[in-house]
């Protein structure tokens, strides 16, 4: 039903160095990606490291790696056994020939700060809940991808309630055991009600006094638990993008849950009509959009958006150190743009700027400004 965009960045840069960390939110799709790329490969083993039989494996990592020398070792949930990473170090160095190993965790921040003992070893990539570019392209799959959200059990559920019963569980699952796993010890029903107002709030500013306030927390308290749901790849804080331009400029993050399924469900978005006549609609679509621009990204580019006191604004900005793109999003088949668009193409001075929406065929509205349909992203950002 998809092809994981992943797949081939992995298994190149699985060519190129001796170790390759794929790092995703639980249930992304992880497993099943690093089991499909380990048949690439003539031999090749794997461990779960939540698993007490595979962790007894490596009572003697030493060892372990010295006999599997001639076989690509796939450790899950590298997060869970830090340990592991000095012996990792001095087995690569000891044989330092690419393909090695590949690991897969669940936590960036956790297993960024683990591995840096790694550097110059191991590669890294991000991997996404599911891609309009990985499903059909029809509007209809684009909806239900939109609605359900990019897991892969949520995505392919038999039924949108069997979908938000998935969404449910996970939630649940989430709170109540992967935080405490990863150390975040935070009441599971105070963090869900948190995510709840970030979800009420997506695609705005983030305003930690005010949601503090509502919460019953202090603001640094708020601004701790948003970090938390960002580290452990929930929520995106997109920062705004600065130049000198002698302006007034926003300087607060705006906050998208980046799973519009998990959106939904904090939202009470059961199907396809209710999304569609929600109020919410245009900043989840919004959403929706910006993960599809982050995850399409060239190599090396970076993700803003822009605004400024006198109204100026720009969803997203991509700068790519070469040139500058901008892009606005509208939920609208004939979607119209502001002022402040057009002010914020001339103060960034884009060099091509982008209208994302759910359109079947694009148009021009000037010489470096066109309409496109989220179908066309991956293409127009392949720079």
């Amino acid at each position: 039903m998809f092809e994981r965009k992943s797949f081939q960045e992995i298994h190149d840069l699985l060519s190129w160095n001796p170790a390759v960390a794929i790092l995703g939110a639980r249930q992304i799709g992880k497993t099943t990606l690093a089991k499909l790329i380990a048949k690439t490969f003539d031999k090749s083993i794997y461990l779960d490291l939540e698993n007490a039989q595979a962790l007894a494996k490596l009572q003697q990592p030493d060892v372990f790696f010295q006999t599997h020398r001639h076989q690509m070792v796939v450790l899950d949930e590298i997060q869970n056994a830090p340990e592991l990473f000095s012996f990792l170090r001095g087995e690569i160095d000891a044989d330092r020939r690419n393909g090695r190993f590949l690991f897969l965790g669940s936590a960036s921040f956790k297993l960024l700060q683990q591995s840096q003992s790694l550097a110059g070893r191991l590669a890294l990539v991000d991997m996404a809940p599911l891609l309009i570019s990985e499903v059909h392209s029809q509007f209809a799959d684009i909806q239900t991808l939109w609605l359900r959200g990019g897991f892969p059990a949520s995505y392919t559920a038999a039924s949108d309630t069997a979908s938000w019963r998935w969404r449910d569980a996970f939630v649940r699952h989430f709170l109540n055991t992967d935080l405490p796993s990863l150390g975040i010890n935070v009441e599971p029903e105070l963090m869900r009600r948190f995510w709840r107002m970030l979800a009420h709030v997506h695609g705005q500013l983030f305003n930690a006094s005010g949601i503090a306030a509502s919460l019953g927390v202090s603001a640094p308290t708020a601004t701790r638990y948003l970090d938390h749901l960002v580290q452990s790849l929930m929520v995106r804080r997109l920062e705004p993008f600065h130049i000198n331009l002698g302006k007034r400029l926003v300087k607060s993050p705006k906050i998208y849950v980046r799973d519009s399924g998990l959106l939904h469900y904090f939202m009470g978005i059961q199907s396809i009509d209710h999304m569609l006549g929600h109020p919410q609609m245009g900043a989840s679509w919004e959403g929706f959009c910006i993960e599809q621009i982050s995850n399409h990204l060239p190599l090396g580019a970076s993700l803003f958006f822009y605004r400024t006191a006198a109204g100026a604004e720009m969803d997203v900005v991509v700068e790519t150190g070469r040139e500058r793109l901008g892009f606005e999003i509208k939920f609208s088949s004939v979607p119209t743009v502001t002022k402040g668009f057009w002010q914020a193409c001339e103060d960034l001075g884009v060099s091509k700027a982008y209208v994302v929406a759910p359109v079947q065929e694009g148009w021009r509205m000037s010489a470096n400004v066109e309409v496109v349909s989220p179908t066309c992203l991956p293409k127009l950002l392949q720079l």
